[in-house]
């Protein structure tokens, strides 16, 4: 038995192909299904019932497959301990970032950390958070950024920064002349959102949990970005939220259509969230150490009411 005989079950065990299993572990197919087929001869079981298309895991190759991700995991802690013994922080790092943060975020650190890090080669890639939470889980990402809480027993979460809401108005509209926002005082009639998935919106609608819609809007919107959302608020099509640190690029005229809430200010908890395994935790508190020093001096609100999603999602 081999560790890598246990990582091609693994990947058959994820995508039920022989081929695509192949494709991921980075050999030919009859190699990987030799392999395979050697750890089950060797255990005089099967692990996989090839009759099934998809192909399905055995009874008996469900408590295999799981008892091999602790102990695909565990050999690569050995790694892990050597290389935070030695003090080294480098290698590949899979980061996974929901959409409602990365592009506020990323240009923030990314230039200083790969200037302050070299030797660690961060792959980034913009998922929802119920997709980083599986890829966790599968060990397919290192570390990702999202809001949270998430309250996954097998997951950790460390808070990075508390990132208020703002409000988006219109000079015509009737909360425009306020000089901060409360929240009884939105309204779900002229309140643009993000579309169904991303817990941007479901942060924003536990904001204004308490409101009810009278008067149904005259247009159905459908939208995953921001900019469509101010761009509709420009045009005085109702009022929209934004997270702090998107309202920071604005131009100059656009910032005058901003206004704050009152104390405490709604705010979201953003995370970098990682497995219980704990590994290349020498990168990851170097991730979140620059994020933290970064983000410090841009938002100064020190008062804030967390916001967290009513459901997983993005």
């Amino acid at each position: 038995m081999t560790i890598t005989q246990l990582k091609y079950v693994l990947a058959v065990a994820e995508y039920k192909n022989f081929t695509t299993a192949s494709e991921h572990c980075f050999v030919t197919q009859p190699t990987l299904s030799m392999q395979i087929h050697k750890l089950e001869e060797e255990l005089d079981i099967q692990i996989f019932n090839r009759n099934k298309k998809p192909i399905e895991v055995t009874d008996v190759g469900i408590k295999i497959v799981t008892q091999a991700k602790t102990i695909v995991n565990e050999s690569s802690r050995i790694t892990d301990i050597v290389q935070q013994e030695k003090g080294y922080i480098g290698g590949e790092f899979k980061v996974g970032i929901i959409p409602t943060i990365m592009p506020s975020l990323l240009p923030l650190f990314l230039k200083n950390f790969n200037k302050k890090y070299p030797e660690v080669k961060l792959v980034i890639n913009e998922l929802t958070t119920a997709e980083i939470v599986q890829k966790l889980k599968d060990g397919h990402l290192d570390a990702a950024i999202a809001a949270t809480p998430l309250n996954e027993e097998s997951l950790k979460e460390s808070p990075i920064y508390y990132e208020p809401f703002i409000g988006l108005l219109h000079p015509k509209h009737r909360l425009f002349d306020q000089k901060y926002l409360k929240p009884e005082d939105l309204s779900m009639d002229d309140l643009l959102l993000l579309e169904d998935g991303h817990c941007f919106k479901e942060s924003v609608l536990n904001i204004c949990s308490s409101l009810v819609s009278q008067n149904p809007k005259k247009f159905a919107l459908q939208s995953g970005s921001f900019d469509t959302l101010i761009k509709l608020t420009k045009e005085g099509l109702g009022m929209t939220l934004l997270p702090y640190l998107h309202s920071i690029d604005l131009k100059e005229e656009d910032q005058k259509l901003i206004r704050e809430f009152e104390k405490p200010h709604p705010a979201r908890e953003v995370s970098l969230i990682y497995h219980k395994s704990g590994l290349k935790l020498q990168i990851i508190n170097a991730l979140k150490e620059e994020i933290s020093g970064i983000i410090r001096g841009l938002i100064a609100f020190n008062d804030v009411s967390i916001i967290s999603p009513l459901k997983l999602k993005n």
